[in-house]
């Protein structure tokens, strides 16, 4: 059955500066602890940060795939809602027959894509998808910031793999990006019966163990435990420090007007009333974009890396159980001389498999950490631009109203005489 298509529109300690000689500590003290030169200002030295990355974009010349997620349209059938979303492809590679293509996915054909790239390559990182449910207090799934919010999730999924030397050659890629529909390409493929069967013998394997990993695999292991802990533990952190700031907003939209109406029934003070109620506004305005930037540049990059440790801790377990099932299979040629041929043959073949998953995996891990340590830098860069900025502005705003309630000698001499 069609669905009816509707276009959605998807449009702490403070300083004590009472003295204007206390102002220049900032010009005066150009180096710092160890003798080196200090930046300008904090602006300079998030340029500074931006001109390295400029220089690691650099690497990116060589990208022949250029893949776009957009325009989001909702789908309504007699059982179902759902969003599509438009997958805009741009390539110079030879195997595809044309330069450019467009064409629809929903959700489910991401989980497609990326369910056969970790069947055809068990040891390799796929980068995670963001969830398919909206957990509780979260906003509700066909929210406009939520859509938003997993379309770019998708558009980031989808340019990982195109830039993954292994991944972006997957015929199965190729097809999500080319086929205008998908359902004859998903019905192919092994049966229920094979996939139960791997499934069973991965458990299996889970449950029997190993004799003795690998000592490099260990320390990934140790290192994907630890990583998971802190990026967890920073992303909660972060939540809870949004819903803070956005509890401190909510009261700062209540302070300033409460200045204003002040400043009405008291004309003595009504200057510098008026003034603080228009520095809390100007402030509070800050703080909106400060939060609005937290919650789509860091939560995002945080909450994406927290996902992709429960894919590293799979990638880990698929590794164990191809060695594991090695081991197995090592150990009945040892015992039973009676097919001692045909079992030579499936141990040479799961050998090289194991030395083929170890090799994915070493020469994968390399490529992830750089990409995450690349990723979460700059998502901690553009957050230090927007705190600067934030407090450089909240900073500038009372400097000007400290400067406006400044009374000269003169003027002080004057209003003495008068009284």
């Amino acid at each position: 059955m069609s669905g009816q298509t509707v276009p959605a529109d998807f449009s702490g300690h403070m300083l004590d500066l009472d003295e204007d000689d206390d102002l220049e500590v900032f010009s005066k003290n150009t180096s710092l602890a160890d003798g080196s030169p200090m930046p300008n200002s904090p602006s300079s030295m998030v340029n500074q940060y931006r001109l390295e990355e400029e220089e690691q974009q650099q690497d990116a010349d060589a990208q022949d795939i250029f893949i776009t997620v957009d325009n989001p349209e909702s789908h309504v059938t007699a059982i179902e809602t759902f969003i599509m979303y438009r997958v805009a492809t741009k390539t110079t590679r030879g195997e595809f027959d044309s330069s450019e293509y467009e064409v629809r996915r929903r959700y489910q054909d991401f989980l497609w894509l990326r369910s056969k790239l970790e069947e055809n390559h068990p040891t390799l990182i796929v980068h995670p998808l963001p969830e398919k449910f909206v957990m509780k207090g979260m906003v509700e799934r066909f929210n406009h910031d939520f859509i938003d919010t997993r379309r770019k999730a998708l558009h980031r999924f989808l340019n990982k793999i195109s830039v993954h030397p292994i991944l972006s050659n997957s015929q199965h890629f190729k097809v999500f990006l080319t086929a205008q529909e998908l359902l004859s390409h998903k019905k192919q493929g092994p049966g229920f019966l094979s996939r139960m069967g791997e499934t069973v013998r991965a458990v299996a394997n889970s449950v029997r163990g190993l004799r003795s990993r690998p000592e490099e695999f260990t320390v990934m292991q140790d290192y994907v435990e630890d990583f998971s802990t802190k990026i967890c533990s920073v992303d909660k952190v972060t939540q809870r420090i949004i819903k803070e700031q956005r509890e401190y907003f909510d009261e700062l939209k209540l302070y300033s007007p409460t200045y204003a109406q002040w400043a009405e029934s008291e004309e003595e003070l009504a200057a510098p009333l008026n003034g603080v109620a228009s520095c809390v506004e100007r402030c509070s305005k800050e703080s909106e974009e400060q939060i609005q930037h937290l919650s789509e540049v860091l939560v995002p990059a945080l909450h994406e890396y927290v996902l992709c440790t429960e894919t590293l801790k799979a990638v880990m377990r698929r590794r164990d159980n191809i060695q594991a099932e090695f081991e197995a299979k090592n150990e009945a040629l040892a015992s039973r001389r009676a097919h001692q041929e045909e079992l030579q043959d499936e141990v040479d073949g799961l050998a090289d498999r194991v030395a083929l998953s170890n090799n994915a995996l070493k020469g994968d891990w390399s490529r992830w950490q750089n990409g995450m340590r690349s990723d979460l830098k700059s998502a901690f860069l553009s957050t230090a631009e927007k705190n600067v900025d934030c407090y450089e502005q909240c900073l500038a705003v009372w400097e000007s109203f400290l400067l406006s309630q400044r009374v000269e000698p003169g003027e002080q001499r004057d209003g003495e005489g008068a009284s």
